[in-house]
Order: C-alpha cells, then structure tokens, then sequence
C-alpha cells in the first residue's frame, strides 16, 4: 500500500471533479440562463476571466476538502461514509458559494435561484462522488481478497488470543488485519507460536516493536485475570499513533460500547483517538500560522531590543537551544532567548527554581514577561510545537514523570505548545513533584480541546505576559 499515491489519486480526481463542474456551470448559466434574460443566444467564451475564475473556484473546494481532513487515512475509508461525507461537504460548499457570488447574479425571477443551486449542486456532487467510489470500491476489494492490509499485532497470547486469530482468519472476507505478530503479558507463548505467528516479546516492549515492525493496528486480547496490566498497555500505546482495538465483554456488548464497523468483521471496541474533528485541528494549525507569522513580524522591534540585552548583559550567544520531546516522542530542538549563564548545566540536567543562581538579571526579567519564550513562534512555524498544547519535556524528566505517573505518555497525543493550560494555572515547574502536579491540567487541556479553549488560554497567557506575572 502506498498512502501517498493513494491520497494523490483522491487529490487529481476531486480537482478535476471541481473544474468540470466549474465549466459546465459556467456553459450553462451562458447558454441557457443569460440567453433567456437577454433574448438572445449567447455562447460561452473561455477566456483568461474563464480561467482566473476557474482556479478560483477550485481552490475553494480544495481548501475546503483539506479543512475537513478529507485526506487523511485514505486506506480506511468506507462507501458508505463516502458517501455521507461527499454530500455533506458538498452541500456546505455550494451553500457558502451561493450565498458569496451567486446571489447578486441578474436573474429572471426567485426560481432561477434555486434552478442554479440545483444545477451546481448535483452537476458538482456527482462528478465529485463518482471517482471517489470508484477509488474506495477498488481499496474495498483489494482489503476484501487480502490483498491490502494493516501490519497487526495481537496483545496476548492465551484463549482470547487463539480466538482472535481463529476468528480473523476465518472471515470470507479480509477485514484489514494482516497479523504481523504477538507479544505476551505473561509468557505462555507456545499455542500462537505453533501456528506460525511470530513471537515479538512481552508486553513491556510495545513500543520497541510497533517501531521496528511498522505496526498500524493493535488488537488487545487479554485474559480477565490480566486486566491489571490494561491501564500500562494503553499508557504506552496512547503515543504511538496507531489505532487500538480491545476484545469486548458481555457487558461492553449490552451496554452499547461496541460499535460495528463492518458486518462481516469481528466485533471490536475501537479506542478512539480522535481529540478534535479533522476540520478542527486544521483550523488550529491555521491559527498556529498566521498568529505565529504576525507575532514574529509586530514583535520584531521586542525581538531586537531582547537580543541585544541577552549580548549586553552576559557573555554568550542570544538563543539557547535544547532537545525536547515532541508529539508522538519525536524529539526537536526548542529555541528562546538565553536566560542563563553558559553551561549551566555543566554538572547535568538541573530544573530552574525562582532563586536559581545561573538565571542572569536581564533572564530574570525575560522569565518575569515569558520573553524568552519568543523565538518558539519559529518552532511552531516549523511544525515542531503548537500555541496551545502541553510544555515540552526532556527525556531525562519524562523517565522520572513516567516513572511515578505513567499516564503522562498521554501528553505527547498532541504537539507541545508555547503555553498551555498548566502553564496558565500552574506556572513554571521547579521540580519533578511540581511537574506531575502541573500535569493534570494538561491532561484535562488534552481530554477537552477546542479552539474555544486554546482562545481562552491565550486570553489568560496574555494577561499574565502584561501582568509581569511569571517566573
């Protein structure tokens, strides 16, 4: 499977779905509506006006589809759902175009508006909708034969286990799951390795093997007396990226927790990963940008003036930059302004207290207003951060936050940010009880997000930025 051709394949078809029906519109509203208004035949010229208006009404449509996430997981994408999402997103699309350009035309009466709207809304959705069923209805088939699928990996190795596999491998037809291998939670390994499945560990290499195998799926089937161990497994897993499936119980059948995503498939609970909707998060990083580019340019005269104190006032480059740990663990290097003397960590990785002795006078002012904090606007242009979103870490701390609350695995869901609710009720953290404590404001920033929410954030950060009201 090739996601990148695939999501091309999706990207070609839906922008000559809008150019097509851009230019049979536009035929139309010549040939038939202002030939009638005028009296005369009029014919369509395809000039540079054409054509101008033609990418226009295209990237409209594009920026819309890429809004609603329309690209994402190209290879689990149903024709059913393909259906309600094409109608939806079309429907949204043609109600903003109407309102926007087409309600001043000159028109005969009231119903040429609705004959308009009728016209471009099917004339869009059927060539928009045809070629996407096509390419989900081939994907659909290939998964089908067992063709395509999702490198599996099972967690556990005792009956549930054995059922699991007997159960995939007994489908008519391919539910997706190519099973790669197993780990264990405890070692009773011998009834899946005499199949053939290969033995991949314990439990407590999870993340070590979805790496190394390049797993996308895991599906969780342990025993009733192995339950403790669940709360560690989803810790570990909530940063990896992968979609998580659980073997349901009687109970989670009756009390409506699991939900079919094919009638032919097992029975799953999916652990859904989705913390905002897909239009949601693309407005985020939307905002990341354009709040990050205008900072960066009315801040410039703050940026010189803070640059050239840093030289000024100690002896040592103006920024200061350190590893840090990212969305899904990946590491990136975080910049400020140097707010301490060079090498201040010389003896190892220490926290900054309020009376810190390597802390400069003029870093004593840049912490007091989060003036060093300025130059991450380029880490978020850059991709590596957000705005809003929990304080970055390094891993030097996260093996001791981890070490006494595991579920802090679950900050790295979402990409770290400049400030963050933690950082808005909490402030600076100088030790590593602090940072646990912080934790759980951003644990309920991740479990509640909303662009609502990193607006309040931001409200509030300003106003402690104003106030002096850092450390």
């Amino acid at each position: 499977m090739n996601p990148r051709l695939q999501t091309i394949k999706y990207v070609v078809t839906d922008v000559v779905a809008a150019a097509l029906s851009y230019a049979l519109f536009f035929s139309y509203r010549k040939i038939v509506i202002e030939s009638e208004i005028f009296g005369v035949p009029i014919k369509p010229e395809y000039d540079e006006y054409f054509f101008k208006s033609l990418l226009g009404y295209v990237t409209i449509w594009m920026s819309l589809y890429l809004l609603s996430g329309n690209y994402q997981n190209v290879f689990r994408r149903s024709r059913l759902k393909e259906f309600v999402q094409t109608l939806v997103q079309v429907l949204v699309g043609i109600l903003i175009l109407f309102f926007a350009l087409i309600l001043d035309d000159t028109v005969i009466d009231y119903k040429t508006y609705y004959t308009y709207f009728w016209v471009l809304f099917t004339t869009h959705f059927t060539l928009t909708y045809i070629p996407r069923l096509a390419l989900t209805s081939a994907t659909t088939r290939k998964i089908h034969r067992r063709i395509y699928g999702f490198k599996t990996l099972i967690v556990g190795s005792n009956e549930k286990a054995v059922e699991i596999v007997d159960e995939l491998e007994a489908l008519k037809r391919g539910s997706g799951n190519l099973i790669s291998g197993f780990v264990s939670v405890e070692n009773h390994v011998e009834i899946l390795s005499q199949r053939g499945i290969p033995y991949f560990g314990t439990h407590l290499d999870l993340l070590n093997v979805i790496d190394e195998h390049q797993i996308e799926e895991v599906i969780i089937a342990i025993e009733s007396h192995e339950h403790g161990k669940l709360e560690g497994i989803l810790n570990a897993l909530e940063s990896t990226g992968v979609m998580v499936k659980i073997i349901p119980d009687t109970y989670d059948i009756i009390s409506g927790k699991v939900r079919m995503q094919s009638i032919f498939g097992v029975p799953l609970i999916e652990i859904r990963s989705d913390l905002m909707p897909a239009w949601e998060f693309s407005l985020k990083r939307i905002m990341d940008i354009v709040l990050s580019a205008l900072a960066m340019l009315m801040l410039l005269p703050v940026y010189v003036f803070t640059g050239l104190m840093v030289v000024l006032t100690s002896r040592g480059p103006i920024f200061f930059t350190q590893e840090r740990i990212g969305l899904h663990r990946k590491p990136f290097q975080i910049i400020k302004f140097r707010s301490m003397v060079v090498n201040a960590e010389a003896l190892g990785p220490q926290l900054s207290s309020e009376h810190d002795e390597r802390i400069t006078g003029w870093g004593r002012i840049m912490r007091k207003f989060r003036l060093d904090e300025l130059p991450q606007f380029w880490n978020v242009l850059r991709g590596d951060m957000s705005i809003v979103g929990p304080r970055p870490e390094r891993q030097f701390y996260i093996d001791q936050i981890e070490a006494r609350a595991p579920h802090y695995r679950y900050l790295h869901r979402v990409k770290p940010g400049i400030t963050s609710w933690g950082m808005v009720k909490y402030g600076y953290a100088s030790t590593v009880d602090e940072m646990v404590q912080r934790m759980k404001y951003d644990v309920l920033y991740i479990e509640n997000m909303s662009l609502l929410i990193d607006i309040k954030i931001l409200i509030y950060t300003v106003l402690i930025v104003l106030q002096g009201r850092g450390k």
